[in-house]
């Protein structure tokens, strides 16, 4: 069957769910190899991580911009459509690319299905769109690859990059990653290629020391932070940059939270390091795309009077850093909403949030195959002594309308992406 019009064509990447997570490269390599592997054909940024993923590669993105290259993008999940999974330059691939790519690529999948290693899985289908995409519909002049889970079997990793990133590590897709910060960094390390140098924005001390040994066995360079470059705090949102061959002072950055200066100085070592292979970014680049450098959902301001702020915290490292950007909120009173996948560890993100002065904490929940059901939010609340909002829709117009408190929406990204569409409809 050939897709007429996207929304069919949405609907079967999206049907393709059922299929599960599949962690592995061979169908990716089957798929690929067919396709004359596109992948080969771009220069590539490949950025893993628990958290942080996405602000460092935007950062890195601005900063390439405003240096004049063209700059492939590659993010999950997306906020507001499908579509700005893909970009080139911030603008999502089109509409009629999407019916284009599935109609090339149904027929393979389809195919693989009869083989023994199986259908591909959803994950799986949009990486292979995204390589064909930025190989042959497009042009660019470099990529910026998030990985989807993990590092080591994600889809992403079958190319090989100018450089890795490897943003923080914590403890998150345990039934995937293993139960222990050791294994859950051995599996993001995978992504390290012989030779391709490392940037590290991980604090713990046990993994950095596993990293500068898989690093010193793999040939490899590596970056760490607060070991090879660093932040110096100057207070709000900005910070001295300081490494043995680039000193930048007095920089800012467009997103909220101490976080975003760590990653912030992970993207500037990735540019220095891009400089080397060819990608010239000067100091004022740095300065500008830093600035200019915007995230939807994360610690996102989408409305004033009263002030609602939306932020993607989905894990525990995640809750976490906003815990601590709260404390640059006033002496003002928080109502905080907030939701998660049952498969999260949820009673700990409650006792984190907790946590922040002057907040009010509710519970809900949302349209989606693994959010928390009705009955398990009403267990949790009595169970952790918070509120609950029944519809999530109402509770957001009646607060908008009447409170004089800071709004913060939390929890799982798919729930940000449905409250900011609600919101700025």
């Amino acid at each position: 069957m050939d897709f007429k019009d996207y929304e069919s064509a949405i609907s079967w990447i999206h049907g393709t769910l059922r299929m599960g997570i599949k962690p592995g490269l061979q169908r990716m390599e089957w798929m690929l190899a067919k396709l004359d592997n596109p992948q080969n054909k771009n220069k590539w940024v490949h950025i893993a991580g628990t958290n942080g993923k996405g602000s460092t590669l935007t950062f890195i993105r601005n900063v390439l911009e405003n240096a004049g290259y063209r700059v492939g993008t590659f993010t999950s999940p997306y906020i507001e459509q499908f579509n700005e999974r893909i970009c080139i330059d911030g603008t999502p691939i089109s509409d009629e690319a999407i019916i284009s790519l599935c109609n090339q690529i149904k027929p393979l999948a389809d195919e693989l299905g009869n083989e023994s290693i199986g259908h591909p899985s959803e994950f799986e289908i949009i990486t292979v769109m995204m390589f064909l995409y930025l190989a042959e519909y497009a042009s660019i002049d470099i990529g910026i690859v998030e990985v989807g889970l993990g590092g080591r079997l994600d889809s992403t990793n079958v190319i090989t990059p100018l450089v890795s990133v490897i943003t923080t590590i914590g403890m998150d897709h345990m039934e995937f990653l293993g139960n222990t910060i050791e294994s859950i960094a051995s599996e993001k390390a995978g992504i390290m290629k012989l030779g391709v140098p490392v940037v590290s924005g991980v604090l713990q001390p046990e993994v950095r020391t596993l990293y500068k040994k898989r690093a010193d066995e793999m040939n490899l360079k590596l970056f760490q932070l607060e070991r090879n470059f660093h932040v110096e705090i100057l207070g709000g949102q900005q910070f001295n940059y300081l490494s043995p061959h680039t000193n930048i002072d007095n920089l800012e950055v467009g997103l909220i939270g101490d976080h975003q200066l760590n990653n912030a100085a992970v993207a500037i070592q990735t540019t220095e390091l891009l400089n080397r292979v060819g990608f010239v970014t000067t100091a004022e680049n740095i300065r500008i795309g830093l600035m200019n450098a915007s995230w939807p959902g994360r610690m996102e301001n989408v409305h004033e009077k009263p002030t609602i702020y939306l932020d993607g915290a989905h894990n525990i490292e995640g809750i976490k850093a906003l815990v601590n950007t709260t404390k640059r909120f006033p002496d003002q009173p928080v109502k905080l909403l907030f939701t998660a996948m049952r498969d999260k560890e949820f009673v700990d993100m409650i006792a984190l949030l907790k946590q922040i002065n002057h907040a009010d904490i509710y519970i809900t929940t949302f349209d989606y195959p693994r959010a928390l059901t009705k009955d398990e939010v009403q267990k949790i609340a009595i169970e952790n002594n918070i509120s609950v909002v029944p519809d999530w829709e109402e509770w957001l117009i009646s607060e908008r309308q009447n409170s004089d408190a800071i709004i913060l929406v939390t929890g799982s990204l798919y729930f940000i992406s449905e409250v900011r569409k609600f919101l700025l409809s």
